[in-house]
């Protein structure tokens, strides 16, 4: 039998997983985990954080958590991408947030990034919300805050319907091949982070057209949100790093 630590690359400053189970598998081993969910909830994230907002990432349809967060003040977004008006037309989709006003604590829940994100905190590690908005920023942080402790990277991946196993999605492994290569200073990546930075930089003069061929760019294209593409396909636009502290997400 292969012991645990192969699934948990040790011996490795820069690791990269997907979903739940890498969470898991990464967040004690790493002094900093960074969520990836580029279509949309990191990218949400982001543009809610350069406004001046906090996020308040909630487990997918955990009844309790929405109470929590009602009591925290939190603002609760309607928690779908199918679902598209909430307090001020406020969602889920990052392009209803472009002119969220400041000092808002919004509550988002996804099945994808913010449950992923309400589970890494229970792991110990620092929380990052990265895309590729943020990723050069994102890295440069990770980097300062891991210091000689190494760095894992959640590509959250999407879900196919009804059955809702992972679906290991392009967005999210460029988003997390973007981060791993802005990391600098880290001398032993894993196989799958530098795979995953090779493949980044590979198409990395096109990525909104990467982006928008994508299964979950064409969803979203053809659900009526094609501006959460492009907002999500800006590489680097931001410095926006954001941490989760105390549950929320605050730039």
């Amino acid at each position: 039998m292969c012991p645990v630590t192969v699934f948990e690359q040790d011996g490795f400053d820069l690791r990269v997983e997907w979903g739940l189970d890498g969470v898991r598998a990464l967040g004690p081993r790493c002094a900093v985990l960074v969520v990836v969910d580029v279509l949309v909830f990191t990218t949400t994230v982001d543009v809610a954080l350069g406004r001046g907002a906090r996020v308040l990432p909630l487990p997918w349809h955990d009844e309790r958590a929405a109470e929590a967060a009602k009591a925290a003040g939190a603002v609760l977004t309607p928690s779908g991408l199918d679902e598209s008006i909430g307090h001020a037309g406020w969602s889920l989709r990052p392009s209803s947030l472009t002119e969220l006003p400041p000092d808002v604590l919004l509550g988002i829940s996804s099945p994808n990034g913010a449950t992923l994100s309400a589970v890494a905190a229970e792991t110990g590690a620092t929380v990052l919300a990265g895309c590729l908005r943020n990723a050069s920023a994102v890295g440069a942080a990770a980097a300062a805050i891991a210091g000689d402790r190494p760095i894992g990277v959640i590509a959250g991946g999407e879900r196919w319907r009804p059955q809702q196993t992972l679906r290991p999605s392009v967005e999210d492994y460029l988003g997390a091949g973007a981060i791993a290569a802005a990391v600098t200073g880290r001398a032993a990546p894993s196989s799958e982070a530098e795979l995953a930075a090779v493949s980044y930089r590979a198409v990395a003069d096109r990525i909104p057209a990467v982006l928008a061929d994508s299964v979950s760019g064409r969803e979203l294209v053809a659900a009526g949100v094609p501006d959460d593409v492009k907002l999500a396909g800006d590489v680097d636009v931001s410095a926006v790093v954001p941490v989760l502290v105390n549950g929320a997400f605050a730039a």
